[in-house]
């Protein structure tokens, strides 16, 4: 099974937001995120993926997410390439 991490950039460019997490089903993920059926955090906005990465175990996975959370860093330069 495939696992994916990803960062979501809110569309209102008044105020941007992000949001890293993880998912086996990333258009379902999305879709939940954009109908306010995703995490608490997200609801109110709509959401376009700007970064997703595949693993194939749930472990390296979850792992990346929480690394990447952390990191503020690398999500501005994520967030400055979209």
């Amino acid at each position: 099974m495939k696992f994916y991490v990803y960062m979501l950039k809110s569309v209102n460019n008044k105020i941007i937001k992000t949001y890293v997490g993880y998912t086996n089903n990333l258009n379902l993920r999305l879709k939940k995120h954009n109908t306010g059926k995703g995490a608490k955090s997200t609801r109110g906005f709509k959401w376009k993926i700007i970064y997703k990465k595949r693993f194939y175990d749930k472990r390296l996975a979850m792992s990346f997410e929480y690394k990447l959370k952390k990191d503020k860093k690398k999500r501005k330069d994520l967030l400055n390439l979209s």
